[in-house]
C-alpha cells in the first residue's frame, strides 16, 4: 500500500515543484520580447516568423509599463508611441497584469515567465507565447571585408 501511495503522491509533488510562484515570474518579465505564436480558442494557431514590432516591458516593483519597440539594423530601437501602464497583482497564487491606457483597460494572466519564454493569456481566451528577443547584430558579428 505505501508503494502505490508513493506511485501516486510522488509524480504530484514533481508537478507542483515545476510551477513558478508569482514572485519569481515578475522577476522574468522585464526586458525585450518577440511574439512567437497565439493560441486561439478552439485550437487554431498562428504562428508569427517575422515581428516588425516587439514588446518592451519594464517593472519596478508592482508597476511597470510594456511599450511597442521597432529594433534597427545597427542594434537601436525605433520606440513608438504605443505605451500601457501595469500595475501587478498576484490574486490566488497567480500573476494578473492590470494595463491602462488613455482609452481603455484590460488584463491578462501570466501563466509562464522564464527567462527565455513568456506565455500570457488575456480575457477573450488567447494565449501570447513570446520568446527573448535577439537583437538583429549581437556582439558575435564582425563585417565582412
Amino acid at each position: 500500500m505505501k508503494k502505490l501511495l508513493i506511485l501516486f503522491v510522488f509524480p504530484l509533488l514533481l508537478l507542483a515543484c515545476n510551477d513558478q510562484s508569482p514572485e519569481e515570474q515578475v522577476k522574468n518579465l522585464e526586458g525585450y520580447w518577440e511574439i512567437e505564436q497565439v493560441e486561439f480558442p478552439g485550437d487554431s494557431l498562428r504562428t508569427y516568423k517575422f515581428n516588425e514590432t516587439i514588446d518592451y516591458f519594464q517593472v519596478d516593483g508592482k508597476v511597470g509599463f510594456r511599450k511597442k519597440v521597432r529594433p534597427q539594423f545597427d542594434g537601436s530601437y525605433q520606440i513608438t508611441d504605443d505605451e500601457e501602464q501595469i500595475e501587478l497583482k498576484i490574486e490566488e497564487d497567480e500573476l494578473f497584469l492590470y494595463y491602462t491606457t488613455p482609452f481603455t483597460s484590460w488584463k491578462e494572466k501570466v501563466l509562464k515567465a522564464e527567462e527565455d519564454e513568456m506565455e500570457l493569456k488575456n480575457e477573450q481566451g488567447l494565449i501570447y507565447h513570446y520568446k527573448r528577443f535577439t537583437p538583429l547584430l549581437n556582439n558575435n558579428y564582425e563585417k565582412e571585408q
